[in-house]
């Protein structure tokens, strides 16, 4: 530490667990990092009095001693961006875990490690653009060049930071370079500025775009309660509450396994090892068919661990390291999906600093404030029109888990999160109990995009809204026929009711039901889900015309329809078993061949 000038230095006053008060410290800025003690354990700054800061230490601070030195960065907490960010796995500040367990040797992360982010040493071959030449200018979010990153994600564009401009003095010839090496010079007010192929961002900074632009495309989850029912779109915010064991991590593995976005960031913040270890384990196996060829999906996935034993402080920064890397390839002109699991840990993070601060707290004991940076967070969500040239789109999609205790969705964080969030996935602890996965609870449930969504569902088949409504339909008098039976039985219904409850149990055991472990149901195209949407309200129209048309001795009861049409009622609880991978034509041919079998049978029935 002898660089260093006496100004740049504070001492520690206190130590309270993950919170550190250093005075001396004068002229530093709200959320600069600094270094913490002989072991320069990595810190930000939350709070400033007079001359003291409080530091939330994003490290385990014990034998840290009141007068040791505090180091000033002059830097916000910031992380790297830049080739090499696909496949890899870092802590809640961009550390890279793999790269420390090989130098350390350890199974813990040491105290004040300090590694670059990204592979300093690694090349890359970089494509410069073709109009970029030499006294040409360049704005901030310009595309400067290409390199090919991996065979599932082959173009990574590289950018120009967003606040960058001037006159091209130095540009690169095509060849290997290293993330640091300069590819790029440009003049600016008769300064200098050198850029390599990659880039700081300061993390609580949402990175900048050129407009903001409303959601088009629904995104595609493979499941098909949330596709069919309740679809949110690419660049729309989701919220996931549910209890312990309702399925939570299940459905935001399934969406980073098989949704239609191009790039993942997996953030799984104050989650349990084991969690984290099981994607780590999982997601190097699963595979991706991509230009004819089986590509690991690790490919286009980013992992952001941060466990419960991590300290807690991190875990409030890896929210916003996640989004910040997620943004960073949108501005490449990608979709992208950003899983946080859960931002109830992440509050709980909040609310132990600032019950170290000592602040006011508000409903169970989370400051006011609360609110507020949830909303700030989820804000960074958007399909947006991306800075610099050439035109490009692309977007932010946030999916948040929320593990309110005991399922109790009336916890500050689920309401503050359901007040910001378009899209509810409400997960029913009743139903991971009768082990009926996904445990989307169909009736609390909602989508705010689903007449966004309308045009583009209704061009890939005119008949999806009115599919739509009557699935909704059926399960809703279901519900309502379930009090009736519950009292005076089910022989008390009348035909047309029962035939709704039967309907209503196909749709639920074997349409909302989906097994992800499955080699025939773990993904389901929407082809398929709206293929099985119009056979089994095929079924529904047919028999209900018949039983309200039919009259008199010719009288179509339901116990006539099930006993004569029993082959096809089970043929449609076998719909899910047909394979997703199998082409869409012969599967669009099954459909169509079931419906007109069943048209047929009730014709018969009703001569």
């Amino acid at each position: 530490m002898d660089d260093y000038k006496e100004s740049d230095f504070g001492r520690v006053l206190k130590v309270a667990g993950p919170l550190v008060v250093a005075e001396n410290i004068s002229g530093v800025k709200m959320y600069e990092l600094v270094k913490v003690g002989w072991d320069r354990l990595l810190g930000e700054i939350i709070k400033l009095e007079e001359d003291t800061a409080s530091i939330q230490c994003y490290e385990d601070t014990s034998g840290l001693t009141v007068g040791d030195p505090v180091l000033r960065t002059k830097e916000p907490l910031s992380v790297e961006l830049g080739p090499g960010i696909l496949s890899n796995i870092f802590d809640g500040i961009q550390r890279p875990l793999e790269t420390i367990a090989k130098d350390v040797k350890s199974i813990f992360v040491p105290k004040g490690v300090e590694l670059p982010s990204l592979d300093h040493k690694k090349q890359w071959e970089f494509h410069p653009s073709k109009d970029l030449k030499v006294g040409g200018l360049i704005s901030g979010g310009d595309v400067i060049g290409r390199c090919f990153e991996n065979n599932l994600f082959e173009e990574h564009r590289i950018l120009i930071p967003p606040l960058a401009k001037g006159k091209i003095t130095y540009v690169a010839s095509e060849g290997n370079y290293t993330v640091r090496e300069k590819i790029l010079e440009v003049e600016f007010n008769n300064k200098k500025y050198e850029y390599s192929m990659s880039h700081f961002w300061p993390v609580r900074n949402p990175r900048p775009f050129a407009e903001k632009l409303p959601g088009e495309v629904p995104l595609l989850t493979g499941q098909r309660v949330l596709d069919a029912l309740f679809p949110s779109v690419l660049g729309g915010t989701c919220a996931i509450p549910g209890a312990f064991g309702c399925g939570k991590t299940c459905i935001s593995q399934a969406i980073s396994k098989y949704s239609n976005t191009s790039v993942i960031v997996y953030v799984g913040c104050g989650e349990r090892g084991n969690e984290m270890a099981e994607v780590l384990n999982e997601f190097p196996e699963l595979t991706i068919k991509y230009k004819g060829k089986e590509e690991n999906i690790m490919q286009r996935t980013c992992l952001v661990a941060n466990t419960s034993n991590m300290p807690v402080a991190a875990r409030e920064a890896s929210i916003y390291t996640g989004i910040t890397l997620a943004e960073y390839f949108r501005d490449m002109g990608y979709n992208v999906s950003m899983m946080a699991d859960s931002t109830t840990r992440w509050a709980e993070a909040l609310r132990e600093i600032s019950g170290r601060l000592g602040e006011m707290p508000s409903q169970q004991g989370y400051p006011a404030y609360m609110p507020s940076k949830l909303a700030q967070f989820y804000e960074r969500a958007g399909r947006v029109k991306c800075y610099g040239s050439p035109d490009r789109e692309g977007s932010v999609t946030i999916v948040g888990a929320v593990s309110p205790p005991g399922g109790d969705f009336s916890d500050p964080v689920t309401i503050a999160t359901l007040n910001i969030t378009q899209v509810f996935w409400g997960l029913d602890k009743k139903l991971a109990q009768r082990k009926h996965f996904p445990s989307v609870n169909w009736n609390q449930s909602f989508s705010n995009y689903a007449g966004i969504l309308e045009k583009y569902f209704n061009g890939f088949d005119p008949q999806f809204s009115d599919l739509k409504g009557k699935f909704k339909k059926i399960l809703q008098e279901e519900e309502e026929l379930n009090d009736i039976v519950q009292l005076v039985g089910r022989d008390s219904l009348s035909d047309d009711q029962k035939l709704v409850m039967e309907v209503a149990k196909i749709i639920r055991e074997d349409f909302l039901q989906q097994n992800a472990f499955s080699e025939y149901d773990f993904n389901c195209p929407l082809y398929k889900t709206i293929g099985m949407m119009k056979c089994t309200i095929s079924f529904y129209d047919c028999a209900r015309k018949a039983i309200v048309e039919s009259s008199g001795e010719s009288k179509i009861s339901w116990n006539l329809i099930s006993n004569q049409l029993k082959n096809e009622m089970y043929q449609l609880t076998q719909l899910k078993f047909e394979m997703p991978n199998q082409p869409r034509e012969d599967l669009e041919k099954k459909f169509a061949d079931l419906i007109s079998t069943i048209e047929k049978k009730f014709r018969g029935l009703t001569k």
